[in-house]
């Protein structure tokens, strides 16, 4: 009779033998197997199959005392679950290794030092029978060991593998998901070790994990080894890569966010098993991203192979070997969270007030919270959190998962978006605040706060509870009106979430909210900082440029990315950006600025849009933008941006900018390069058919094509009340505008205000035959009802139902 094998290697299995080697272990085992080709490297190892488990229980006849511990819990009762948990560990890692287990083991560990070398060093991880699955993750129940060499190390680290079968967390998450105790079997896997601790580590998603949007990955990652990323021990580094324009060539990151990795997890030498340590980070690496660029499409491209592979979206482990330099996938899991939910609603969550903001971080999730703090210093306190309290700690652990459920938010001072509080904050569907640095001390004395992630990307704790309201939108039997709905949007923190609402694009970019927010800098300031007078902005700009060879390099690479974010997130609707509309004073506003602008008595009429891009004044700012722009277009390749140019005064100054646009390389026509121009002067309505010979098509700004029509400044509050979109001199210049577009058969469009605000003034659009009108993300729906109400009484159809990327792209009821 043949001897029982215990050990397979990772070549020996796949996906379909979670029963014997567990879920962990079956993906890996599955990757090894079939993915080498599509880039996707994973260390070699061998699983202790999940008979190996029942075989050392069987033979200490330990079933029967673990029944005794474990029959009759109840794990609402957290310290008789500590209790009785501690009896079920020694009792199972009490429990003897069989011989032949033993020499199995040992097999396995001389086949992997003949492989990768005598001094081989190994990662011994628990892989659960019941873990890894689409509708439950048992991911971090259970123990790895890392850095363990030697033979009795290595069998040491199995029987604590088998014995963190029964750690608290695992005991009460099987209780919550239905799994029965002595069903579920533990195998072992034993992997070469990834010296991730002399590299970097982290998690990435196929997915955008906040919005659930499915056409990016989403990398983390920090330095050393990835524990802290998993539990939330730093602020990691944050990257998106697109993937339809990765698939088709095109090599750039689209976002990055750097962390702040305060401290990093090592190794500390001595003896043959290491512990590890947490040590300060140098400042010149918290300055520094932990991947290269070429490391992230790496990335990014194994993470598309294993998508592909699976039919679904996934969560992966990476980790980065300091020795070899190689990047090795180390888990892959399917993504249980972003991924379950339906798209046939979109709920939106609103403030309806304002307060004090005691601290901030990286939202998780989308939503709104208010509960009274309850600020949790270490497990012993756990207990003391009530039903709706606001969880607030330091950061969090899997020990903490059997009373998180109770808490309506949860903050913490570290970690990143995929730090163990965020993932459990997405699983039980409440806003987390990561990463804040002080919210325990900060939020300690209120009395009462509101967690607010439906902000963007930055989650606020405000004092009080400040009221808000839920919006749900049912985007099921959906039709789209013949007239075009497109969306203003300037912040690339709610894209993707926006992508979600019926559109067909997005009408207006608003270049200069990207660089207020993400650059905030004076171009000319970053060209030239040795000009900037004022010191502390001299600090500043040199700050925010520090991890760029200059301040050119740092404008283009973050406004290249706030675009291409947006156009990502469209794709491969159309997205027309505005070239930047800063007035003078909004200029001299931004860090550095001071000094490159003239002072004027009325900017809102002064040295503004095209005027500004081939002065000399400003020339070499608009090179910038433009320099951006052809970055977002060709190397990023999201050709799907149209650009638009803003106050256009006079024919000769449109065929002055657009020559100067050809010298940076943006021509008009090569590439589908399309350019728009607003339309918001009275003389581009009046000349018209002039401008139309430039242009691909009009955008009508009612904001400023109303102030010049009725003489009226708009920033006036004394005028205010001669301020009015619908009166009917301006609606005669758009009507003069529709007529114009058509005529010349080009693309004409509003992205003013007005729709937005009266229900009248987009009735008025419909009747004129307009292209499209462009507008804000709260009323695209009643806009798109009414509209479609409105086109029915003109006798128009709409168009058919359709959907992109699994997204409803319209909303009115089917009839």
């Amino acid at each position: 009779m043949a001897k029982p094998s215990f050990v397979r290697f990772f070549e020996e299995f796949g996906i379909d033998d979670v029963p014997l080697v567990g879920g962990k272990n079956a993906s890996l085992g599955e990757m090894y197997r079939h993915l080498g080709g599509a880039g996707v490297r994973v260390p070699n190892g061998f699983a202790v199959t999940a008979e190996a488990y029942r075989h050392v229980l069987e033979q200490a006849g330990a079933v029967d005392r673990l029944h005794d511990v474990l029959d009759w819990l109840d794990p609402a009762d957290v310290r008789d679950l500590a209790r009785r948990a501690k009896k079920a560990r020694e009792i199972v890692y009490g429990a003897p290794l069989p011989a032949d287990l033993r020499l199995q083991i040992l097999e396995g560990y001389k086949r992997l030092q003949d492989e990768y070398g005598s001094e081989v060093s190994l990662a011994v991880r628990s892989s659960a029978t019941a873990e890894d699955l689409p509708a439950a993750s048992f991911a971090g129940q259970q123990e790895t060991f890392l850095n363990i060499r030697g033979e009795e190390s290595l069998l040491d680290a199995c029987r604590r593998c088998f014995a963190s079968m029964f750690t608290d967390r695992a005991i009460h998450y099987r209780e919550d998901q239905g799994f029965d105790h002595f069903k579920v079997a533990l195998s072992i896997g034993i992997m070469k070790m990834v010296r991730s601790d002399l590299a970097a580590s982290g998690v990435m998603f196929t997915l955008d994990t906040e919005s659930g949007f499915k056409e990016v990955v989403f990398i983390t990652g920090s330095w050393g080894l990835g524990e802290n990323v998993v539990q939330g021990a730093v602020d990691p580094d944050e990257f998106y890569v697109h993937k339809p324009t990765y698939e088709a060539g095109y090599r750039a990151v689209l976002r990055r966010h750097l962390g702040d990795k305060a401290v990093k997890l090592i190794f500390v030498e001595g003896g043959t098993r290491r512990t590890t340590r947490n040590v300060p980070t140098p400042r010149a690496d918290r300055d520094r991203f932990c991947l290269s660029d070429v490391d992230v499409l790496e990335l990014a491209g194994a993470a598309i192979g294993v998508e592909r592979h699976y039919g679904r979206p996934m969560d992966i482990e990476w980790a980065k070997d300091g020795e070899d330099g190689l990047i090795y996938l180390v888990q892959a899991r399917p993504e249980t969270v972003a991924s379950q939910r339906g798209a046939s609603w979109a709920e939106t969550f609103v403030l309806d007030g304002e307060a004090a903001v005691l601290a901030a971080g990286r939202s998780v999730g989308e939503g709104i919270a208010a509960g009274r703090p309850r600020v949790i210093d270490g497990p012993a306190r756990l207990a003391q959190l009530q039903d709706g309290e606001v969880l607030v700690a330091e950061t969090t652990t899997p020990d903490w998962e059997p009373v998180m459920k109770r808490a309506a938010a949860i903050v913490t001072n570290r970690g990143g978006r995929t730090c163990h509080a965020a993932i459990i904050a997405r699983e039980l569907g409440i806003p987390a605040v990561v990463g804040t640095g002080n919210a325990t001390a900060e939020v300690a004395s209120a009395e009462m706060v509101t967690v607010s992630c439906a902000e963007g990307e930055a989650g606020r704790v405000y004092e009080g509870a400040v009221p808000f309201h839920v919006e749900r939108i049912d985007l099921g039997q959906v039709i789209r009106p013949a007239t075009k709905i497109m969306i203003n949007l300037g912040n690339p923190d709610l894209a993707f979430k926006t992508s979600f609402l019926p559109n067909d694009g997005v009408g207006l970019v608003r270049m200069e909210f990207i660089i207020t927010e993400s650059i905030r800098a004076h171009p000319l300031a970053l060209l030239h900082p040795e000009r900037v007078s004022e010191q502390n902005a001299k600090k500043e700009i040199a700050a925010i440029t520090k991890s760029y060879p200059d301040g050119a390099s740092y404008f283009v690479e973050r406004l290249s990315e706030g675009v291409g974010t947006i156009a990502a997130a469209f794709w491969p609707k159309p997205v027309v950006v505005r070239m930047s509309d800063f007035k003078t004073n909004e200029y001299a506003s931004l860090v550095g600025g001071s000094g490159f602008e003239p002072e004027e008595s009325n900017p809102m009429l002064g040295f503004r849009g095209a005027s500004r891009y081939a002065h000399p004044a400003y020339a070499e700012g608009f090179a910038l933008e433009c320099a951006a722009m052809k970055r977002v277009r060709e190397e990023m390749g999201l050709v799907n941006v149209v650009l638009m140019l803003p106050f256009v005064r006079r024919v000769a100054e449109a065929e002055q900018v657009l020559a100067r646009m050809a010298e940076y390389g943006l021509r008009r026509g090569e590439n589908g390069l399309q350019v728009y121009a607003m339309c918001e002067i009275p003389n581009n309505v009046i000349l018209i058919d002039r401008f139309a010979r430039h242009f691909d098509g009009f955008s009508i700004g009612s904001n400023d094509l109303t102030q010049l029509t009725l003489g009226v400044d708009r920033d006036s509050d004394i005028v205010a009340f001669d301020y009015d979109e619908r009166d009917e001199g301006v609606k005669e210049m758009i009507r003069l505008a529709v007529e114009g577009c058509r005529r010349n058969g080009i693309h004409s469009g509003l992205c003013g205000q007005a729709p937005s605000d009266y229900p009248e003034m987009a009735e008025f659009l419909v009747e004129l035959g307009i292209d499209s009108m462009s507008l804000n993300p709260d009323t695209v729906v009643k806009t798109i009802l009414h509209v479609i109400e409105v086109e029915a009484r003109l006798g128009r159809s709409p168009r058919t139902p359709a959907r992109v990327h699994g997204r409803a792209d319209s909303v009115a009821p089917a009839s």
